[in-house]
């Protein structure tokens, strides 16, 4: 229903963009940060689509995750629950506000939403339209809330509120997620950065590793799985980086490398230490040709912000290596790392990627919007 809504009221939403796109410029906002905030018929669409597939995602609440029988008959169940309430701080994008609102409703949570100032009057419409659809189906209106002010302070007064709400999810900037970490009551579910790597191996099909490494690192650049970082088995690099280079370059791509590969590509400029640790989220990558499987994850261990790591590689063991000793979110053999997204792997939509290792990582759906209880089912046991 609410996707049928947001459809028939789509020239509401609209008129509503319209005011944030004019007030855009005052922001600052640079014209793809502008792209990212309009909508249009399509648009909105597609925001309409994502709803009904979280819709027809199946029920996570009530989900029986484990079950057993003990000696004595108990019958324990451990089953999935919502959180409760969830604060939710994220950047000027409509879609998300009705991602977020879809994926904490599904999962049986109440949601407050503190989206940017620049898509203040985009969130409200969508906002406004969701809340009725709501109340309509017997849903508390509250269930969707929208932060009003933007004041800085209001997000510093939300974090203080544990005894309401039961976790805090930033997703924007690593300066934001640094301070909602620092000032969080409740537990927060953190993603710092994407500094993704791509190595390919001595024993890789190059076609494909060019393949993988441009689409990686080119087919959209300023996001947290795009590749920020890519190394090369030296036994390769003289045949595939100048080939890679000069599509990179092509593209627009800066390569910082090290000496071996500034040989090899003219174009590349010296990498520094920093360079290595950058999320550049545009068109940069840090290059490194290693001498093993072993210095190539020596170097993620040093360097990875635990997003996303692949390996390409025809070697099995290489390929279950690199799958058992690199510590990410997710680690993709023969795949870009642009396919870790909630999306991409059938969760319908994710509310962001987790770097945590608890309570969840990696794309966050529905099952990481909910915790677990025990039921236990007796026929009058005593414990003695």
């Amino acid at each position: 229903m609410s996707a049928q809504r947001l459809r028939e009221r789509a020239s509401e939403i609209l008129a509503a963009n319209q005011l944030d796109l004019a007030a855009a410029p005052s922001f600052g906002l640079t014209g793809a940060a502008i792209d990212r905030l309009r909508l249009s018929t399509e648009r909105i669409d597609d925001i309409a689509v994502g709803l009904e597939q979280v819709a027809a995602l199946p029920d996570p609440i009530g989900e029986v995750m484990e079950s057993s029988i003990r000696p004595n008959g108990l019958e324990v169940l451990k089953v999935r629950v919502p959180m409760g309430v969830i604060f939710f701080i994220y950047e000027s994008r409509p879609n998300v506000t009705a991602d977020a609102a879809a994926l904490c409703v599904k999962s049986g949570n109440a949601v407050i939403l503190r989206g940017g100032k620049e898509a203040a009057h985009s969130s409200r419409a969508i906002v406004d339209i969701l809340s009725a659809v709501a109340a309509e189906v017997g849903l508390p209106a509250d269930a969707v809330q929208l932060v009003e002010t933007a004041d800085r302070d209001a997000v510093g007064h939300f974090l203080s509120l544990s005894e309401y709400i039961s976790l805090a999810i930033p997703r924007g900037g690593e300066s934001l997620i640094r301070r909602v970490a620092a000032e969080a009551r409740m537990p927060v579910i953190k993603h710092f950065s994407g500094n993704c790597h791509v190595y390919i191996d001595a024993d890789a099909d190059l076609g494909m590793a060019q393949r993988i490494v441009v689409n990686s690192k080119c087919q959209r650049l300023g996001v947290c799985n795009a590749a920020e970082s890519l190394l090369i088995h030296a036994d390769v690099a003289s045949e595939l980086l100048p080939k890679l280079g000069a599509e990179l370059t092509r593209r627009g791509i800066e390569m910082r490398g090290d000496a071996r590969t500034r040989e090899l590509v003219e174009e590349a400029v010296e990498a520094s230490d920093e360079d290595y640790r950058t999320e550049y989220l545009g068109p940069t990558i840090s290059v490194k040709v290693v001498g093993s499987l072993d210095e190539a994850i020596e170097h993620i261990a040093a360097y990875s912000s635990q997003h996303t790591e692949a390996i390409v590689t025809k070697s099995i063991e290489a390929a279950r290596q690199f799958a058992a000793r690199v510590d990410s979110s997710a680690v993709m053999i023969n795949a870009s790392t642009r396919f870790n997204d909630g999306f991409e792997f059938g969760l319908g939509a994710e509310i962001g990627i987790s770097t945590d290792k608890f309570h969840a990582r990696g794309p966050c759906g529905l099952k990481e919007l909910t915790s677990y209880k025990y039921v236990v089912y007796g026929s009058g046991q005593v414990r003695e």
